[in-house]
């Protein structure tokens, strides 16, 4: 049987989670991951209430296995400034106080665990933030020291929500992404260093956050096979020649054309998603492919729909045994 497709809901955050289903299903899909703050309520306590959601998505024969935290989790490590009060509940934002905003968002990340819970979900996707993105790129350079200090404050403020996570039997799982304290390969590995490998703690596979980087996106799998804890299903375009924006994106907005590189439905761009299948196969990974839809040029019910039917028909299960074994004497 087929892996689990699934729609990521943040960009339909317009629309209720009613509307959502309704459509995910006609749309093909099996099920949604859920995104916070839109579509679930996670300082809610009450059985009742998630309950009604599992009722409601089960009424229209969809599946919940994911959850995800991204605004709130960003808030974490991150520096703090006006970009977040936009991102964040005004319960999580409070009066702006730095300190206070990441000590919110660490504490909406442990009830996020309590809801996965109460769900029957066992991961989590999310952000981390990261207060040394600033310095990726930097002159004056910096000292290595201070990098190091950047991973030991993730580490600080991630363990004791990791903590609380494997006692819920819950996973946290970091989407590689620019602007977090793992972006490529190398600084997974480094999250992971500082963390001392909590089991608690693995990644959310993208493939389109690594590809215009220049990074190895199928040997990113390889590299960290037991960590793989979710899918999100994203294309990206790079060009061929030179752009007059390059990798950085120039401060123009997702679709301009004069980009490097622009998100794309699900095979109109340049990722090889043949072979994503195929390592996620040599691994084991059963988890779901959830499409996180993201084109600035196409609309987004056309592309959901065609998302779904794409990934559908590029998806298959790993052989129970090899194709020449006939061919073995007994």
């Amino acid at each position: 049987m087929a892996r689990l497709v699934t729609l990521y809901t943040l960009q339909w955050g317009d629309l209720s989670l009613e509307t959502i289903c309704e459509k995910a299903k006609s749309f093909g899909y099996d099920g949604l991951e859920l995104g916070l703050p839109n579509h679930l309520d996670v300082r809610r306590t009450d059985a009742a209430y998630y309950q009604g959601i599992k009722n409601l998505l089960g009424s229209h024969g969809m599946e919940v296995r994911t959850i995800s935290t991204h605004l709130i989790g960003q808030a974490v490590c991150d520096t703090i400034d006006f970009r977040h009060q936009s991102i964040l509940p005004d319960y999580i934002w409070g009066d702006g106080d730095p300190e206070g905003v990441r000590d919110r968002a660490s504490d909406e990340l442990i009830c996020t665990a309590h809801a996965a819970k109460a769900l029957g979900v066992d991961t989590v996707v999310g952000f981390t933030g990261s207060s040394i993105w600033q310095y990726l790129y930097s002159f004056p350079p910096v000292p290595e020291s201070l990098i190091e200090a950047g991973y030991e404050d993730f580490a600080s403020r991630f363990l004791p929500i990791l903590h609380e996570y494997h006692k819920l039997g819950v996973r946290f799982a970091l989407e590689v992404h620019p602007t977090e304290i793992a972006f490529d390969t190398l600084t997974a590995q480094r999250a992971l260093d500082a963390l001392e490998w909590h089991p608690a703690f693995g990644f959310n596979y993208d493939p389109s956050h690594l590809g215009y980087q220049g990074v190895d996106y199928v040997d990113f799998i390889y590299q960290f096979p037991e960590r793989i804890f979710h899918v999100h299903m994203k294309d990206v375009y790079w060009s061929d020649t030179p752009k007059p924006v390059g990798v950085f994106g120039g401060y123009v907005t997702f679709g301009d054309s004069r980009r490097y590189w622009n998100f794309r439905s699900l095979g109109r761009g340049k990722i090889n998603f043949e072979e994503i299948i195929r390592a996620l196969n040599a691994i084991g990974y059963q988890g779901p492919l959830s499409i996180e839809w993201e084109d600035s040029a196409m609309d987004r019910e056309h592309g959901a729909r065609e998302s779904c039917a794409f990934t559908k028909q590029i998806d298959f299960q790993p052989s129970a045994h090899a194709f020449d074994a006939v061919f073995e004497k007994k």
